[in-house]
């Protein structure tokens, strides 16, 4: 099948009958014209990532800017919020996929984030089948049948988010100009185009979650992509509302100047706790003095996380602005009652935290959770759809609290264990085309996943990467536990005869023991799909 493509636009992937119910000609114009008048300034800021993260290896270390230190002074707040996002005490997550777009609008939570980036996996199938399940949705004709069930809508279902891919993803089927476009303008020309005039007139409008900003700079071209989308499409500025996720160490120090510079289209901020913790590990890895303790024990309440929780809160709250917490990796464990009580409880102290601290909401991973969270946010919240009145005036956070990495201990054998076995079953299940997984009773998607990976390499490197019986980590240990990590994974995955498992592992195995440290563990897997 082929479709007409715009001038100097060129498709290189298989148009399967319905894509180009997507793949139009007006809907990809609008994505050659943001790529044009846009990519340039996107390579600027990742080549600017690239030099700050150079400063960084050799010892700088972040701070608030003196350069916007007025806007961090200034008395501003965002534009009001509108009806659809006033309320967000719980939001689901998951990707793209048909039957999760079901099940998660009707799964009584607020709001649902739906995921083109760290749940789902970009090959071409995922992100064209994946706008055509959001054009279904909005529209509410969307339906399944599977396994001798139908599935469709609830008359009352939750509010649409979507998250399209970060700046540093390309999509690598579509090239203008000669040059791949830009994996998140391309997710968000589309569903911008098929969905938002459709969006608001039922009554809500063309909602985003915007992942893994380093600065304001990435937010300000955010925010003139929105500018120049709502001209092309004839809608009033200000229509589009973006939550941005702080979720690396650097936007943490900008988050006044991220909710300035999209003030006019601004939901709020979300604390995504596993990318910073990612990011916090890739930031530092050099750094002799830097180590963090088994990935189970950084938790949100070690020093630097409540530091970052706290902030975010009260610059949100002061802003006007929602403040949503992050995600609970736990899910429901249906075959061991008392392993489920343990779950359970894990996810209502969390949430009871973020509701306590002054959060208007918080994400959860799995259906079988909303009434748990909503539960402790309704505690806190009584019928109120937020709390912004709540300020935090004694929350006084400096650059040494953002830096706090404890705990540095324990490491021990079983944590790098679980790394290994955590990236190797996630990278296989992401190589066959699934970007959200549960493994050992937690959801894991790409950001858990670089956890565990960035840890074993900063491990191996680190003089504190010691394991707590004194065996140091070195990359022939963690050489000698992969194959055997890797059976492990065979015997439990649904498809674990895949022959993108004994990829994973070499993967794996390449990407914890090299010299280089690669940036996203997505961008040499992207090309494999």
């Amino acid at each position: 099948m082929t479709i007409a493509t715009p001038a100097g636009m060129e498709i290189r992937a298989e148009i399967k009958p319905g894509y180009d119910q997507i793949l139009t000609p007006e809907a990809l114009a609008l994505v050659a014209k943001l790529s044009r008048e846009f990519e340039p300034r996107r390579q600027q800021l990742l080549a600017a990532r690239a030099e700050r993260a150079q400063r960084i290896d050799a010892g700088e270390r972040p701070d608030f800017l003196p350069s916007t230190a007025h806007i961090r002074a200034g008395d501003w707040q965002i534009a009001p919020i509108p009806q659809a996002l006033e309320c967000r005490r719980v939001e689901i997550t998951g990707p793209v996929e048909r039957k999760m777009v079901i099940n998660a609008l009707n799964s009584g939570a607020d709001s649902y984030m739906t995921d083109f980036e760290d749940s789902n996996s970009p090959n071409w199938d995922n992100q064209i089948t994946g706008q055509i399940n959001l054009r279904d949705a909005v529209r509410r004709t969307i339906s399944l049948e599977q396994g001798g069930k139908q599935y469709k809508l609830n008359d009352k279902t939750a509010t649409l988010v979507v998250r399209p891919r970060g700046w540093h993803l390309d999509e690598k089927h579509v090239l203008v100009d000669g040059k791949r476009v830009s994996g998140g303008i391309f997710d968000f020309a589309l569903f911008m185009y098929h969905n938002a005039k459709e969006q608001l007139a039922r009554g809500a409008g063309p909602y985003f979650y915007l992942p893994k900003m380093e600065s304001h700079l990435e937010a300000r071209l955010w925010n003139d992509i929105f500018v120049t989308t709502q001209e092309e499409l004839g809608l009033p500025q200000g229509t589009i509302k973006a939550t941005v996720l702080i979720e690396t160490i650097l936007a943490a120090f900008e988050m006044d100047e991220i909710l300035y510079e999209l003030r006019e289209h601004s939901a709020g901020l979300n604390a995504g706790r596993w990318d910073y913790i990612f990011s916090c590990i890739k930031k530092f890895k050099l750094d002799k003095d830097f180590c963090l303790a088994d990935r189970a024990k950084v938790t949100m309440t070690s020093p630097f996380m409540r530091a970052y929780a706290l902030l975010l809160l009260k610059t949100c709250h002061k802003r006007g602005a929602p403040a949503i917490g992050g995600m609970s990796a736990l899910i429901p464990i249906k075959s061991d009652p008392v392993k489920n009580e343990t779950a359970v409880a894990g996810v209502r102290a969390d949430k009871a935290r973020d509701a306590t601290d002054g959060y208007d909401g918080g994400w959860v991973a799995h259906p079988g959770l909303v009434d748990v969270a909503m539960e402790e946010f309704r505690k806190v919240l009584g019928d109120k759809p937020n709390q912004i009145d709540k300020q935090r005036p004694d929350v006084q956070v400096t650059p040494a609290d953002l830096l706090d990495f404890r705990p540095e201990k324990p490491i021990t054998e079983d944590g790098l264990r679980y790394n290994i076995n955590v990236g190797i079953h996630y990278l296989g299940a992401w190589l066959a085309g699934n970007g959200c997984v549960p493994i050992h009773n937690l959801m894991e998607d790409a950001a858990t996943a670089e956890i565990s990976r960035s840890q074993v390499w900063q491990w191996i490197r680190s003089p504190k990467g010691v394991l707590e019986d004194g065996r140091k980590v070195t990359a022939e240990m963690v050489r000698a536990m992969i194959p055997e990590e890797l059976a492990k994974v065979k015997q439990v995955a649904p498809d674990g005869d895949n022959p993108s498992y004994e990829r994973a592992a070499q993967i794996f195995a390449q990407m914890s023991t090299s010299d280089s440290f690669a940036e996203f563990l997505t961008l040499p897997l992207y090309e494999e799909i």
